[in-house]
């Protein structure tokens, strides 16, 4: 058996652009749900969201299990957010069978590289080997795990700061760092403006540093929570765009469902 190819990452390539969803209830149920629904990819973010590796490996299980249950797709590609980027943290999140990692708050091209190398096995990384173990080899029913895995491992960066901004063309310029992703929110409260990412000087930050993230040959990426932003994205040439959170979709439907009941009552009012 072959190592399956990352398709994720394969897109990113022919500039394909790829839709996602942000999982954020740490729950396998609601991800299993949520896997049957047709998106590209689906983020199980341990930096914001109460997951651990536990948490998240049950997570992944569920979002593969539907490439079976809905034949007609194949399951969402799972990427997996971690809270911080270190090499040991890199390593058990890939050893999961997580092939494409999101580090946030990434500054500097340093801290770029020093990812990219905790991605990939020895010579061109420092990832230990462990795959005997890992449910990412299969436990070695793909027996050239170790030597094809470097090519479908697939590193996303995230730029949230004026000083990544600034460092934005060095770090894109990384062997090994497949695409970057714009954190409007972390990005508008350091250049000033907290609780602002539509700001006009937010907004030109982040359109300039998609163009030079896709000048570099890089995928940019970033979370838009409504249909306009994200077209605007999009439009900028963005290529990987999570559309929602499952935790937002969530509260929203739930409110408008009980809205017109509470009005009625409100008026007093006739059920």
């Amino acid at each position: 058996m072959r190592t399956p190819t990352n398709p994720f990452k394969l897109a990113m390539r022919e500039g394909r652009p790829q839709f996602g969803l942000w999982l954020g209830m740490a729950d396998a149920y609601s991800a299993e749900i949520l896997a049957g629904t047709g998106y590209d990819w689906l983020l199980v973010d341990g930096e914001h969201a109460p997951n651990d590796l536990r948490s998240t490996l049950g997570q992944l299980q569920a979002i593969a299990s539907s490439a079976s249950a809905f034949a007609q797709e194949p399951a969402p590609h799972a990427i997996a957010r971690l809270p911080v980027g270190n090499t040991a943290l890199v390593k058990q999140y890939l050893e999961l069978g997580v092939q494409t990692l999101l580090v946030p708050m990434v500054d500097t091209p340093a801290q770029a590289a020093d990812l990219a190398q905790a991605m990939r096995y020895p010579p061109q990384g420092v990832r230990g080997m462990g795959n005997a173990l890992a449910r990412s080899s299969r436990w070695q029913r793909y027996p050239n795990y170790i030597h094809e895995a470097n090519d479908q491992v697939c590193l996303l960066v995230q730029a949230e700061t004026v000083e990544a901004m600034r460092n934005l063309d060095a770090m894109a310029a990384i062997d090994g760092d497949d695409g970057i992703f714009i954190g409007p929110a972390d990005l508008s409260a350091s250049m000033g403006y907290p609780g602002e990412p539509g700001h006009p000087e937010v907004q030109a930050a982040i359109e300039d540093g998609i163009k030079r993230i896709l000048q570099a040959g890089k995928a940019p990426g970033i979370l838009a929570t409504t249909e306009p932003q994200a077209r605007k994205w999009l439009a900028a040439g963005a290529l990987f765009v999570a559309i929602g959170i499952d935790t937002m979709l969530l509260t929203a439907a739930a409110s408008a469902l009980l809205a017109p009941f509470k009005n009625t009552a409100a008026r007093g009012g006739n059920y």
